[in-house]
């Protein structure tokens, strides 16, 4: 017996073992991951209205991927304030959007208490709106700044209104790989110590993967188990009382960055990748395609190949855009919808914990 069909019949492998996965021609893959796709939601792809907001890209951080931050390859630094941020969110709920999510650079400006009155404000402002807010790597900077533990940043987080955190900050878990893409910044041990608190909380987030830069296969395979484990570690499965909802492989952007990256990935390597995930996290329920780094194309073909959702319509994408993704306006409603559509799948918009609330 082979290993994908191994895999299939439940058997564990190890990363270096799983990494053979990309070996097998991209239709035989696709085949196996659309199968586990179609089992769970047939030819649905959820989307859902969302707006990103982010607060400043001044960071004490400095990461060689990102082009975000205010630094020599993006000399305009910017701080929002509180009352703006409430201004875009209202202005965002009356277009229909249902989620708020504010995600930032590590300010060295901004208080502790600010943030904690900035997510209460702004559900103040707008009670009915989903705040999705601080990434893993946000909470670990709060913490080593004020020394409260991201214990209590968490759990002041959830008394403030924040609903579910995103993903981001996961980028590869393989230390080494961090040390020179990110050094500095929150380890892979700390990012899952904090989820799995925040699940432990009753609350869900998503978790993402930065591929397609210096990071190998079997990385990416290793960084896969360890958030299949964490999430059995929670003892959740598809539920909607803590754990992840979502994983995210976000493509790596090479544009006004130090990383320097000369070769993208094929597109039969990103495909692949979106497959592979779909096979072997069988505990997290969503794979996402997200188009704001893939391009709406590979983004809609991903669905043939496992993912189920696009994200959304985000109105405002700073983050990928800043180092070359063609996402800086967003997408509007009518367009995500046309575009599942057009590539003969049912759109069902979903609100941030996957509830379904139309089909289109």
């Amino acid at each position: 017996m082979d290993i994908l069909d191994q895999v299939l019949q439940g058997r564990e492998f190890s990363a270096s073992e799983l990494a053979r996965l990309y070996e097998y021609d991209i239709f035989t893959l696709g085949q196996a991951a659309n199968a586990l796709r179609e089992k769970k939601y047939g030819k649905k792809v959820f989307f859902n209205m969302n707006r990103h907001i982010n607060p400043t890209n001044i960071c004490a951080d400095v990461c060689k991927f990102c082009a975000f931050s205010a630094s020599r390859k993006n000399p305009n630094p910017y701080e929002m304030t509180i009352d703006e941020i409430i201004a875009q969110t209202i202005a965002s709920h009356k277009n229909g959007a249902k989620e708020v999510h504010i995600v930032s650079a590590h300010s060295p400006n901004y208080s502790y208490e600010w943030y904690m009155t900035c997510f209460a404000e702004v559900k103040r402002a707008v009670p009915q709106i989903h705040l999705k807010a601080m990434t893993a790597a946000e909470v670990d900077y709060l913490d080593r700044k004020f020394g409260v533990g991201y214990q209590k940043v968490l759990e002041d987080m959830a008394r403030a209104g924040v609903d579910s955190m995103p993903g981001g900050g996961a980028e590869i878990f393989d230390e080494k790989v961090r040390r020179h893409i990110c050094s500095g910044k929150v380890s892979s041990s700390r990012w899952l110590e904090i989820h799995t608190h925040w699940h432990s909380i009753g609350k869900m987030s998503n978790a993402t993967m930065l591929f397609g830069h210096i990071e190998s296969r079997e990385h990416r395979l290793d960084h896969m188990l360890r958030l299949a484990n964490a999430q059995c570690d929670s003892q959740i499965v598809e539920s909607k009382n803590g754990g992840f909802n979502a994983f995210i492989p976000l493509l790596y952007q090479r544009d006004n960055n130090y990383l320097n990256v000369q070769t993208p990935p094929s597109g039969q390597e990103i495909i692949k990748t979106i497959a592979i995930a779909r096979i072997v996290l069988t505990n997290i329920p969503h794979i996402k395609a997200y188009w704001a780094t893939l391009g709406t194309n590979v983004a809609l073909l991903a669905q043939e190949f496992g993912a189920d959702d696009m994200d959304g319509t985000i109105e405002l994408e700073s983050i990928q855009s800043a180092a070359g993704a063609k996402s800086k306006g967003g997408m509007s409603e009518e367009m995500i919808i046309h575009h599942i559509k057009d590539a003969g799948f049912t759109p069902v918009e979903r609100d941030s914990l996957y509830n379904e609330l139309r089909v289109c």
